[in-house]
Parts: C-alpha cells; structure tokens; sequence
C-alpha cells in the first residue's frame, strides 16, 4: 500500500481531506479521529500527522509521501522533495519590524529575529549574508518586540492585521511564497505506480477546479475568430449543426475569465453559450 501522510488539524488539514476525496479516496467523516485509515479499493494507507511533523516522516521513508505546506518542509530540514504544489493555504513568509525603524534586509545585521521557523529564517539569512541572532518562539511572534525579546520578527503573513495592531510593518521581498505541497521521500525519481496514479488525480483535481466547459453554437464564417478566443486545453471540439451554416463548439476554459470570455465570444457572433462544472477530469 502506498502510505500518505495528511495533516490532522490546523489550516492544511481539511482542504488536503476534502481534495484527497475529490481525486477519489477514502477520507474521515465529520468529526472523525482515526489516526490510521486504510483504502484497500485504492490500494492505499493514510496516517493523520501534525502538519509540522510530516515532512520528517516522509523524509525519513517512514510514509511514502505526505501533504504539508512548503515552509513546514523547507523549516523542518530534512531531505523530503516536493513532488507538486495543491494550490491552496497560500501565504507569504516574511520580516517585520516597528514601523519606519527597519526597511531593509541589510539593516537586520546584528539584530533578534523572532521566528517559529528558524531553521527556515536561519537558512535564509545566511544565503544573503547577513548576521543575526534567530530567536525560536512556538507562536505569537508578533508580541515579542513589545516585550522585548527581539528587533524584528519572520512570520506568516496573510492580510497583515496582526502585524500591524501590533506596531508592525513589512519590509524588504518575501521570503518565500508558501502553499500546500505533496511531498515525497528522497531518491525516489521513479515513482511508484500509487505515487504515479495519486499524482494523476491531484492533477486532475487542480485543472477541475480551475477550468469549465464552454459550449457554443457560431457561425462558420466566425469560427476561427471564436477559436482564438476558447483555444481550449489542448483544441476545441467542433461539431456541424443540422443546417450547415452554424457549428457547435466545445472548449476548456479557465474559470476566472469566464464571463470575459462569453462577452468576448458574443461579440463575435456566438449564440447559446453554455457554461458546465468539472468534477473531476485526467489530463
């Protein structure tokens, strides 16, 4: 049984649940607890881990493969390769200090840096060159310049509410753009058939849920104009219509332009515009 680590609580866990069942695999129910779970339909083993520990497994081979997020990975120090990017629990690592005292990389030379991701921020600093002191806290990072403890901090930062009730600013690029990851173990270049077909499914799962089906009817002398605009995943499909002067079209789109896309295809003579959900697909 290929054996896939998931996240069993925290921001991770129940988007990688509820796309793990969208590419067709067995998950808890509501509320459940189990901290093993068995697929045997789909020859596969699912452990429930702390999002933080993940990588560890996996990097270690004790699981096959594992979902976590890339600065857990990238923190945890352990040889674990990402495998691909989910697509969701997006977010921006970056450094923060009291407004105004602090605006550049350069000037963190010599100061406290307060951080749950240390080796992470450690990892970082040093590849730029700079020397600071990495001072490791479990959570609420965003208090210990207030009390003292350090100069700048390293956090998490999604619309920056936090930082900022807290007499805090950005400063400087990101240190890294984060999202959630599937993971796999080291040296593992040729991957296992149920790394090959969970893989397919994911991917399936992420085209899903960023494209639609476009239906149209257009007129032929107008087809081409209309291809251009819905040239589809690959190409799209054309049909004849019972009089002969009209086409049926069926295409691919990405779902956040959809609507530009119909006023586009309108404008050019397409009638009968159509829009269908995927749920699930193999590209």
């Amino acid at each position: 049984m290929l054996r896939i680590a998931v996240p069993n609580k925290g921001s991770l866990s129940l988007p990688a649940s509820e796309m793990l069942s969208e590419a067709g695999y067995r998950q808890r129910g509501p509320g459940g607890r189990e901290l093993v779970l068995a697929d045997p339909a789909n020859d596969v083993e699912f452990f429930y881990l702390r999002p933080r520990d993940i990588a560890v497994y996996v990097g270690s081979g004790t699981v096959d493969v594992g979902i976590t997020g890339r600065d857990l990975l990238l923190d945890s120090g352990v040889e674990a390769v990402e495998h691909r990017p989910l697509g969701f629990a997006t977010s921006t690592f970056r450094f923060a200090a009291p407004a105004g005292e602090i605006t550049s990389l350069e000037q963190v030379a010599g100061r406290r840096v307060a951080t749950s991701y240390d080796v992470l921020v450690g990892d970082y600093l040093a590849a730029h060159g700079v020397d600071a002191s990495v001072v490791h806290l479990d959570g609420a990072v965003e208090s210990s310049v207030q009390l003292g403890i350090a100069d700048v901090v390293a956090d998490v930062v999604e619309t920056g509410s936090t930082l900022r009730a807290a007499g805090l600013a950005t400063f400087g690029d990101p240190i890294l753009r984060s999202e959630a990851v599937l993971i796999r173990k080291p040296g593992d270049d040729q991957p296992s058939d149920g790394l090959t077909i969970l893989d397919r499914r994911l991917q399936g799962v992420l085209v899903a849920r960023q494209y639609v089906l476009m239906d149209y009817d257009v007129p032929v002398e107008h087809l081409e104009a209309a291809v251009a605009i819905t040239p589809g995943f690959e190409s799209p499909t054309v049909s004849p219509l019972h009089d002969g002067t009209w086409v049926a079209v069926r295409s691919m789109v990405r779902k956040d332009v959809t609507n530009n896309v119909m006023d586009e295809l309108y404008d050019v003579g397409a009638r009968a515009i159509l829009v269908t959900s995927i749920h699930a697909c193999r590209v």
